[in-house]
């Protein structure tokens, strides 16, 4: 359980390096293509890889630079399915402007028969209060 807790942790590290280096094909490849979702700052549902990509095309086109971190995942794991929820931080740049919004997020992830693990729901939202 240790080892799949730290792979899944390992995931979310490199979702966060992805997101910040504009890699959105690799940034992508750890989602299902049936991914479901929502984000924090449309309140539709979003269904499948093209309609994600479109959702993090609009993120870097309104945003200009982003950095994306995330802290205190909590990982459980039921079998062939795992949810990680954790807490994320988003900083919008601009020039010498840097913005910071909080918010909690949870991924929902399924042991593929390749034996990878697929996001295949997420769930983001802003925090309303500190921490």
């Amino acid at each position: 359980m240790d080892e799949i807790r730290n792979h899944l942790i390992e995931i979310e590290e490199e979702i966060s390096l992805a997101f910040n280096q504009n890699d959105l094909d690799t940034l992508l490849g750890y989602f299902d293509k049936e991914i479901v979702g929502f984000s924090s700052t449309i309140h539709e549902r979003y269904n499948g890889l093209t309609e994600l990509r479109r959702t993090f095309e609009f993120y870097y086109d309104e945003s200009g630079k982003m950095e994306y971190f995330t802290s205190s995942p909590v990982i459980q794991i039921h079998e062939c399915t795992a949810i990680a929820s954790f807490y994320w931080t988003v900083a919008i740049i601009h020039g010498a402007s840097r913005h910071e919004v909080n918010g909690r997020g949870t991924h929902v992830f399924v042991r593929k028969a390749n034996n990878q693990w697929k996001i295949v729901h997420e769930h983001f939202s802003r925090e309303h209060h500190d921490r």
